[in-house]
């Protein structure tokens, strides 16, 4: 707990917890990937805090949900690659993932105002 008395490490926490979903579904809507390739076009986006620890229940989560798909192909410089799709069921939560982030970020960025990220007495 910081001396504001938040917890601010907790609440990145539950922001990110939320964003991972979307952000797979997202990188999957642009192109089939295998789990490393995920993995390293999330290493971009630090704040996602997004590891292999995390990556593989939440594929395993999303094909039992029925949103992404795997198939295995055979890979010339290892072992065979597990390549993830969208579903039909994945390509309509993405859009409307999409949609409801636009609205949220948009009401957001509304109420906190401007300098919402400025320093008090800055």
């Amino acid at each position: 707990m910081g001396e504001d008395g938040i917890d601010i490490e907790g609440w990145k926490a539950q922001l990110r917890k939320g964003a991972a979903e979307f952000a797979v579904l997202s990188l999957l809507s642009r192109k089939e990937m295998y789990g490393i390739e995920l993995l390293d076009a999330l290493s971009g986006a630090e704040g996602l805090g997004i590891s292999d620890g995390t990556i593989y229940p939440l594929l395993k989560r999303l094909q039992t949900d029925g949103r992404i798909q795997a198939r295995w192909e055979p890979s010339v410089t290892g072992p065979p690659r597990k390549y993830y799709s969208l579903t039909q069921s994945g390509q309509n939560a993405v859009r409307s993932m999409g949609l409801a982030w636009n609205e949220f970020r948009d009401q957001l960025d509304r109420l906190a105002g401007p300098d919402h990220g400025a320093r008090p007495g800055a």
